[in-house]
This record gives structure tokens, sequence and C-alpha cells, in this order.
């Protein structure tokens, strides 16, 4: 049976989703709790690496097995194997040679930047903290024109590779900028991403906030295809996973 698993985690004592050498991934804790649960330890599929340190509120991850338990129960089982970090929300039966990520048609992300010079004693840990005046209207013109299919080369990190073997055109469907009190949050929507590409695009939209980037700079900086020319990539711990959709 190919199953599809929802999960939530706290990516802040994780090297990232995919198997790593030089830490604790969050997928080596998935596949052990299946094993535990299974008896197996299947191969499993995610529907994006996400970088150390990077959370989500919901992550889809598909393998096969036969398990010894029902699909309802499944979750369940797993959580009692796995750290408080991670949960499996649901398991569904999905159809046969789905892949996670190859059958994912959008995915949306959810960057947080807390805009107050007091950092909250509950939250500190799950966004960027800009202690200076945003103007999130800047912001959100500067966010406009993100939208659509471009080439985002500019919002690529060096060592991307996606710029040495393939195309960097992508199409982004949503990028919005909202405030709630301190909490500023900018959500994209795309058919992809290239290697850093929300934290750089977080880090340009705060700069129009700021008002050392004009909104209306963004289409050059785009056709520029420069590194260089867009704001920095913010870090990690802003950043979330907040769905992934598919068409099943």
């Amino acid at each position: 049976m190919n199953i599809l698993l929802d999960l939530s985690f706290d990516g802040s004592g994780f090297c990232g989703f995919q198997v790593q050498k030089n830490g604790r991934s969050v997928c080596e804790a998935v596949q052990n709790a299946l094993e535990a649960v299974l008896g197996e330890r299947p191969d499993v599929k995610g529907c994006s690496r996400t970088d150390a340190g990077v959370h989500a509120l919901h992550y889809a991850l598909s393998f096969c097995a036969a398990p010894a338990v029902s699909l309802e129960k499944l979750p369940l089982a797993l959580n009692q194997n796995l750290p408080p970090a991670i949960r499996v929300n649901s398991a569904r039966q999905a159809p046969e040679g789905f892949h996670a990520r190859y059958a994912a048609h959008a995915k949306t992300y959810v960057y947080r930047i807390w805009n107050s010079p007091i950092d909250s004693p509950f939250e500190a840990g799950y966004y960027y903290r800009a202690p200076g005046a945003l103007d999130v209207a800047a912001m959100q013109q500067a966010a406009d024109h993100f939208v659509g299919r471009h080439d985002f080369l500019s919002l690529c990190a060096a060592n991307c590779e996606a710029a040495k073997r393939g195309s960097t055109v992508r199409t982004i469907t949503r990028c919005q900028v909202e405030r709630a009190g301190a909490l500023v949050s900018i959500t994209v929507t795309a058919d992809g991403y290239l290697y850093n590409m929300v934290r750089i695009l977080a880090g340009t939209l705060l700069r129009a906030g700021q008002h050392k980037l004009e909104p209306g700079a963004v289409p050059a900086l785009l056709e520029a295809r420069d590194r260089a020319k867009a704001g920095p990539t913010l870090p990690a711990q802003g950043l979330f996973l907040k769905s992934v959709e598919y068409e099943i």
C-alpha cells in the first residue's frame, strides 16, 4: 500500500528533513518510528528537503508498506515512537506510484518577522526579529512584482543546484504580506522553489519595508539574474512550510 503521511515538526533541533551525516534529521526520526511500528524500514519520499532549522505545519511524506495497524490508528502508533518535536497528523492511502515530492503541484510557505524591539518570551525561536519600523504597504507593493512566472535566479543561493543543472524559472501564484500586531507574515505559494528562495525573498521584502529598496525595483532585480541584487537570506527559524497541494 502506498501511504501518505501529514506531519508537523519543530525544525529547531534537526539538520533538515533529508538524512545527513552531520546531524539528526526529521527523516531518520520518522524512519525509526516506522521501523518500530511496522517491523520494516521503508524508503520514504518527502515533499521537500527543508533546510536545517526550518519548521513545518503540514509536511507530506509517502512510502510503501503493509501496515500492521489501520491507517486511522497509524498516526497514534507512530507518535508514541517519535520525539515530541515531530507529530503525525494523519495517514491515508495514496495512488500507486504516488511520490510526495513529484506529485505536489503547489507548496505554500510562511515567513514570520517579529517587528518589535522586544522579543516574545513564547515565540522567540519561530521568527526573525526586525526592531525598526516596517512599511507593510511597501512590502506588499514589492511582493506583487514577484507574482507570476519569472526567472528567480536572483533569489537563489550561490550553491543552488538548479542553477547548475536546470531551469531557475518558477511560478508564484501568491505573495502576501500581512501584519497582526508585532507579527508580519509573508505567505508565498509557488509550483516550486530554488534553494533559499523564500528566505531571500523575505529578506528582499524586508528591505522594501525598511525603505532600503523601492518596490518598483523588483522587476529589474529579477531581470538581472544576480544574487547580489536581492536582499539578505533571513534565518531559517522564521520559515514554515504551511501546506502542500495534491490532486488526490
